[in-house]
């Protein structure tokens, strides 16, 4: 089987197991709906709402899958239903990737575009604390949350720049930090170069603006969840970008659990509980 045969195999088993061992009560006690923030089909976000009370904070739950077009937001919503049963308001966000009109700078664009539609729900009513952001994302979703919470440095006209909604805070599922160090690795069988259009020689720009390790300081603070024995998005990952964003003034956290790339997105893993107890210190 092919690397990215496995790597699909993998996310599969793992999506399979969790929803088979989710806890119902929780199940009932959340009410997904469905919105859209652009024509694209793939332009839209499932928002988990308790059923009473509000306005909740907002998780924004940002799958991944090297930013393929094989893998899609069914992948967070085991995570999406569990927040919203711990009293959060989960929204699980689905953007263009590659393979169905995503890249550069489409999927930067999108991810920005559909974290922005909640100041515009909430507007309209919905129960939902805008000013309590926090985004959490897993591997390349990981890279997209890290680069959502950038989103106020970025220079006039980049992808994602002026941002409505400013996340305050984010938290990385084994993510993508350094997309430099992805490119030289062929992360993902050369993803990084396929999402950015080139490798950092020849397109350096879309480096600077779209890899998190190059945005610090964020001026927020940021946890780095990674299992150590995740072969897909090796340790180093995590651990260069708090190196440099401690340096440039950051608040940033890593914390190692034990198992692979995907424990940190089965929520009955005792590295999910870790996770969730890291959320209210990023709200």
């Amino acid at each position: 089987m092919s690397r990215r045969g496995v790597l699909r195999a993998g996310l599969v088993a793992m999506l399979a197991a969790a929803c088979g061992r989710r806890d119902e009560s929780r199940l009932r006690a959340v009410d997904p709906t469905r919105y859209a923030y652009g024509p694209d089909p793939s332009q839209f976000g499932e928002l988990y709402l308790p059923r009473s009370g509000g306005p909740f904070p907002v998780i924004v739950v940002i799958h991944g899958g090297f930013w393929r077009s094989a893998y899609d937001l069914s992948l967070g919503t085991p995570l999406a239903e569990d927040l919203a049963g711990r009293g959060y308001a989960a929204w699980n966000l689905e953007y263009r990737r590659l393979g169905n009109g995503g890249g550069w700078p489409t999927t930067l664009q999108d991810v920005a575009d559909g974290i922005d539609l909640l100041a515009v729900l909430a507007a309209d009513g919905s129960p939902l604390d805008v000013s309590r952001v926090a985004t959490l994302g897993h591997s390349a979703g990981g890279h997209l949350a890290v680069w959502a919470a950038a989103r106020p440095g970025l220079p006039a006209g980049a992808p994602g720049a002026d941002p409505a909604v400013r996340p305050s805070g984010a938290l990385a599922q084994a993510g993508v930090l350094d997309l430099h160090r992805a490119a030289d690795e062929e992360l993902g069988g050369g993803a990084t170069q396929e999402l950015l259009g080139g490798g950092p020689d020849e397109v350096p720009d879309r480096y600077a603006v779209a890899s998190p390790v190059e945005r610090v300081p964020l001026g927020v603070p940021v946890v780095c969840v990674h299992g150590r024995g995740d072969t897909n998005v090796p340790l180093s990952q995590s651990e260069r970008y708090a190196r440099a964003a401690t340096a440039a003034g950051d608040s940033v956290e890593v914390v190692e659990v034990e198992g692979d790339h995907f424990v940190v997105v089965d929520v009955n893993s005792g590295a999910w509980t870790t996770i969730v107890a890291k959320l209210p210190g990023l709200l």
